[in-house]
Protein backbone atom coordinates (compact mmCIF):
# COMPACT_ATOMS: atom_id res chain seq x y z
CA UNK A 1 0.00 0.00 0.00
CA UNK A 2 1.09 3.75 -0.78
CA UNK A 3 1.84 5.13 2.64
CA UNK A 4 2.55 8.29 1.70
CA UNK A 5 0.29 11.28 3.05
CA UNK A 6 -0.66 13.88 0.75
CA UNK A 7 -2.93 17.06 1.48
CA UNK A 8 -4.24 19.80 -0.96
CA UNK A 9 -4.00 23.20 0.70
CA UNK A 10 -6.75 25.07 2.07
CA UNK A 11 -8.48 27.83 -0.11
CA UNK A 12 -7.66 31.22 1.51
CA UNK A 13 -10.69 32.71 2.69
CA UNK A 14 -10.43 35.65 -0.54
CA UNK A 15 -10.51 32.68 -3.03
CA UNK A 16 -13.01 33.78 -5.29
CA UNK A 17 -12.85 29.82 -7.39
CA UNK A 18 -13.24 28.02 -4.02
CA UNK A 19 -15.76 27.42 -1.06
CA UNK A 20 -13.31 27.86 2.27
CA UNK A 21 -15.13 25.88 4.69
CA UNK A 22 -12.36 25.44 6.87
CA UNK A 23 -14.45 22.77 9.32
CA UNK A 24 -16.73 19.71 8.07
CA UNK A 25 -20.02 21.93 7.70
CA UNK A 26 -22.81 20.42 9.02
CA UNK A 27 -24.93 20.48 5.85
CA UNK A 28 -27.68 18.34 4.34
CA UNK A 29 -29.82 17.02 1.20
CA UNK A 30 -33.61 15.84 0.72
CA UNK A 31 -33.97 12.51 -0.85
CA UNK A 32 -34.95 13.38 -4.03
CA UNK A 33 -31.05 15.25 -4.55
CA UNK A 34 -29.55 11.97 -3.16
CA UNK A 35 -31.68 9.97 -5.95
CA UNK A 36 -29.93 11.73 -8.33
CA UNK A 37 -26.31 12.39 -6.94
CA UNK A 38 -26.18 8.38 -6.29
CA UNK A 39 -27.81 7.12 -9.52
CA UNK A 40 -30.44 5.59 -7.17
CA UNK A 41 -33.97 4.12 -7.90
CA UNK A 42 -36.49 3.17 -5.23
CA UNK A 43 -35.92 -0.18 -5.63
CA UNK A 44 -32.07 -0.05 -4.63
CA UNK A 45 -34.11 1.13 -1.09
CA UNK A 46 -37.74 -0.56 -0.59
CA UNK A 47 -36.47 -3.36 1.85
CA UNK A 48 -32.92 -3.07 2.51
CA UNK A 49 -30.68 -1.83 4.77
CA UNK A 50 -29.14 1.65 4.15
CA UNK A 51 -25.98 3.35 6.03
CA UNK A 52 -25.83 7.22 5.01
CA UNK A 53 -22.12 8.21 6.87
CA UNK A 54 -21.17 11.66 7.00
CA UNK A 55 -25.20 12.32 6.67
CA UNK A 56 -25.36 15.85 8.65
CA UNK A 57 -28.46 17.22 8.76
CA UNK A 58 -30.02 15.09 5.52
CA UNK A 59 -33.55 14.35 5.02
CA UNK A 60 -32.90 10.83 3.27
CA UNK A 61 -33.07 8.50 6.38
CA UNK A 62 -36.11 10.08 7.49
CA UNK A 63 -37.83 10.18 3.75
CA UNK A 64 -36.14 6.67 3.05
CA UNK A 65 -37.75 4.72 5.86
CA UNK A 66 -41.13 6.41 4.90
CA UNK A 67 -40.71 4.37 1.55
CA UNK A 68 -40.18 1.42 3.37
CA UNK A 69 -36.47 1.48 3.50
CA UNK A 70 -34.50 -0.08 6.63
CA UNK A 71 -32.06 3.37 6.45
CA UNK A 72 -29.26 4.48 9.29
CA UNK A 73 -27.83 7.58 9.25
CA UNK A 74 -24.20 8.30 10.76
CA UNK A 75 -22.59 11.88 11.77
CA UNK A 76 -20.06 12.91 14.80
CA UNK A 77 -22.87 15.34 15.37
CA UNK A 78 -25.34 12.20 16.57
CA UNK A 79 -25.99 12.44 20.35
CA UNK A 80 -26.43 16.46 20.46
CA UNK A 81 -29.69 18.15 21.60
CA UNK A 82 -32.26 19.38 18.89
CA UNK A 83 -31.57 22.32 19.74
CA UNK A 84 -27.74 22.12 19.47
CA UNK A 85 -27.65 20.58 16.11
CA UNK A 86 -30.09 23.77 14.84
CA UNK A 87 -27.71 25.94 16.06
CA UNK A 88 -24.90 24.47 13.92
CA UNK A 89 -27.39 24.04 10.89
CA UNK A 90 -28.30 28.05 11.28
CA UNK A 91 -24.57 28.49 11.13
CA UNK A 92 -23.43 26.53 8.40
CA UNK A 93 -26.19 27.09 6.38
CA UNK A 94 -25.44 31.29 6.68
CA UNK A 95 -22.04 30.96 5.68
CA UNK A 96 -22.47 28.22 3.34
CA UNK A 97 -24.87 30.55 1.24
CA UNK A 98 -23.30 33.64 1.59
CA UNK A 99 -20.26 31.72 0.15
CA UNK A 100 -22.60 30.77 -2.44
CA UNK A 101 -24.32 34.13 -3.15
CA UNK A 102 -21.00 35.73 -3.24
CA UNK A 103 -19.92 33.37 -5.94
CA UNK A 104 -22.60 32.76 -7.93
CA UNK A 105 -20.24 31.63 -10.54
CA UNK A 106 -19.71 28.40 -9.06
CA UNK A 107 -23.01 27.38 -9.53
CA UNK A 108 -24.91 25.67 -12.53
CA UNK A 109 -28.25 25.85 -11.93
CA UNK A 110 -29.87 22.28 -13.59
CA UNK A 111 -31.18 21.06 -10.92
CA UNK A 112 -33.01 23.79 -9.13
CA UNK A 113 -34.22 27.09 -11.26
CA UNK A 114 -32.51 29.52 -8.58
CA UNK A 115 -29.96 29.86 -5.59
CA UNK A 116 -33.14 30.46 -3.39
CA UNK A 117 -34.56 27.30 -4.61
CA UNK A 118 -31.67 25.38 -3.43
CA UNK A 119 -31.66 26.82 -0.38
CA UNK A 120 -34.95 26.41 0.36
CA UNK A 121 -34.24 22.68 -0.63
CA UNK A 122 -31.61 22.21 2.21
CA UNK A 123 -33.38 24.13 4.78
CA UNK A 124 -36.60 22.20 4.03
CA UNK A 125 -34.42 18.81 4.54
CA UNK A 126 -32.88 20.25 7.71
CA UNK A 127 -36.55 20.67 8.98
CA UNK A 128 -37.68 17.25 8.09
CA UNK A 129 -34.30 15.95 9.86
CA UNK A 130 -34.47 17.51 12.81
CA UNK A 131 -38.21 16.53 13.52
CA UNK A 132 -37.28 12.75 12.72
CA UNK A 133 -33.93 12.82 14.47
CA UNK A 134 -36.20 14.12 17.61
CA UNK A 135 -38.50 11.32 17.41
CA UNK A 136 -36.22 8.25 16.10
CA UNK A 137 -32.59 9.30 17.94
CA UNK A 138 -33.62 7.08 20.96
CA UNK A 139 -34.89 4.18 18.68
CA UNK A 140 -31.05 4.22 16.57
CA UNK A 141 -32.22 5.40 13.86
CA UNK A 142 -29.34 8.46 13.76
CA UNK A 143 -26.17 6.78 15.05
CA UNK A 144 -22.86 9.17 16.62
CA UNK A 145 -19.70 8.16 14.70
CA UNK A 146 -17.06 9.04 12.14
CA UNK A 147 -15.06 7.35 9.39
CA UNK A 148 -12.27 5.72 9.65
CA UNK A 149 -13.59 3.81 12.32
CA UNK A 150 -17.79 2.63 12.33
CA UNK A 151 -19.24 1.14 14.95
CA UNK A 152 -21.30 -1.45 12.90
CA UNK A 153 -20.27 -4.91 11.90
CA UNK A 154 -18.80 -6.42 8.99
CA UNK A 155 -21.85 -6.50 5.80
CA UNK A 156 -23.86 -4.75 8.09
CA UNK A 157 -26.01 -2.75 5.50
CA UNK A 158 -26.54 -4.05 1.81
CA UNK A 159 -25.90 -0.45 0.81
CA UNK A 160 -23.65 2.28 1.98
CA UNK A 161 -23.60 6.16 1.03
CA UNK A 162 -21.20 9.16 1.92
CA UNK A 163 -22.08 12.29 0.22
CA UNK A 164 -20.22 15.26 0.02
CA UNK A 165 -17.43 14.32 2.41
CA UNK A 166 -14.68 12.12 0.69
CA UNK A 167 -12.44 14.04 -1.53
CA UNK A 168 -14.28 17.26 -1.20
CA UNK A 169 -12.82 18.24 2.12
CA UNK A 170 -9.15 16.84 1.09
CA UNK A 171 -7.63 20.01 2.24
CA UNK A 172 -8.58 19.10 5.88
CA UNK A 173 -7.59 14.65 5.08
CA UNK A 174 -5.17 13.63 4.20
CA UNK A 175 -4.68 9.94 1.56
CA UNK A 176 -3.92 7.62 4.08
CA UNK A 177 -7.62 8.48 5.72
CA UNK A 178 -9.30 8.26 2.20
CA UNK A 179 -7.71 4.77 1.97
CA UNK A 180 -8.77 3.68 5.72
CA UNK A 181 -12.39 5.50 4.91
CA UNK A 182 -13.00 3.62 1.56
CA UNK A 183 -11.78 0.30 3.27
CA UNK A 184 -14.16 0.69 6.22
CA UNK A 185 -16.95 1.90 3.71
CA UNK A 186 -16.67 -1.19 1.89
CA UNK A 187 -15.83 -3.16 5.24
CA UNK A 188 -19.85 -2.76 6.62
CA UNK A 189 -21.51 -3.14 3.12
CA UNK A 190 -22.07 -6.70 2.18
CA UNK A 191 -22.90 -5.36 -1.89
CA UNK A 192 -22.23 -1.95 -2.77
CA UNK A 193 -20.51 1.37 -1.30
CA UNK A 194 -21.82 4.99 -3.66
CA UNK A 195 -19.75 8.31 -2.72
CA UNK A 196 -20.13 11.56 -4.35
CA UNK A 197 -18.33 13.73 -5.67
CA UNK A 198 -14.81 12.96 -6.23
CA UNK A 199 -14.14 16.86 -6.51
CA UNK A 200 -12.96 19.22 -3.75
CA UNK A 201 -14.16 22.48 -2.69
CA UNK A 202 -11.67 24.49 -5.46
CA UNK A 203 -12.74 22.67 -7.93
CA UNK A 204 -10.27 19.78 -8.33
CA UNK A 205 -10.93 16.13 -9.03
CA UNK A 206 -9.08 14.39 -6.13
CA UNK A 207 -5.34 14.54 -7.13
CA UNK A 208 -4.40 10.90 -5.82
CA UNK A 209 -7.89 9.23 -7.15
CA UNK A 210 -5.79 6.69 -9.20
CA UNK A 211 -3.25 5.79 -6.79
CA UNK A 212 -6.73 5.03 -4.21
CA UNK A 213 -7.99 2.90 -6.82
CA UNK A 214 -4.54 0.90 -7.40
CA UNK A 215 -4.97 0.54 -3.06
CA UNK A 216 -8.18 -0.38 -2.96
CA UNK A 217 -7.65 -2.91 -5.88
CA UNK A 218 -4.51 -4.46 -4.03
CA UNK A 219 -6.93 -4.99 -1.32
CA UNK A 220 -9.78 -7.01 -3.68
CA UNK A 221 -11.94 -3.71 -3.70
CA UNK A 222 -13.10 -3.04 -7.30
CA UNK A 223 -14.13 0.92 -8.72
CA UNK A 224 -15.73 2.89 -10.87
CA UNK A 225 -16.54 6.29 -11.56
CA UNK A 226 -20.35 6.71 -12.74
CA UNK A 227 -21.79 9.58 -14.53
CA UNK A 228 -24.80 10.84 -12.03
CA UNK A 229 -27.64 13.48 -13.35
CA UNK A 230 -26.81 15.97 -10.63
CA UNK A 231 -25.03 18.90 -10.89
CA UNK A 232 -25.18 22.45 -8.61
CA UNK A 233 -21.83 23.54 -8.25
CA UNK A 234 -20.02 24.17 -12.00
CA UNK A 235 -16.90 22.84 -10.69
CA UNK A 236 -18.45 19.23 -9.63
CA UNK A 237 -17.81 17.59 -13.25
CA UNK A 238 -20.94 15.18 -14.01
CA UNK A 239 -18.77 12.16 -13.61
CA UNK A 240 -18.88 12.28 -10.53
CA UNK A 241 -20.24 9.52 -8.94
CA UNK A 242 -17.58 6.80 -7.28
CA UNK A 243 -18.79 2.93 -6.60
CA UNK A 244 -16.87 0.34 -4.80
CA UNK A 245 -17.27 -3.12 -4.80
CA UNK A 246 -15.29 -6.04 -2.76
CA UNK A 247 -14.73 -8.42 -5.01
Amino acid sequence: MNTNIYTHSQPTDTDNNALVLKTVAFFGRALDEYMRIFSLTHAHLRGRRVLDVAAGPSSFTAEACALGCDAIALDPSYGMTVDALAGHIQIDYANMFAQIRAKPHLCQLRTFASIDEAEGSRRAASARFLGDYAAHFVHGRYVGGALPKLPFEHGEFDLVLCGHFLFTYAMLFDYEFHVAACRELVRVSRDEVHIHPVSDTAGRVYQHLDALRADLLHDGIESELIAVDQAFFGFFPDLCGYELKSS
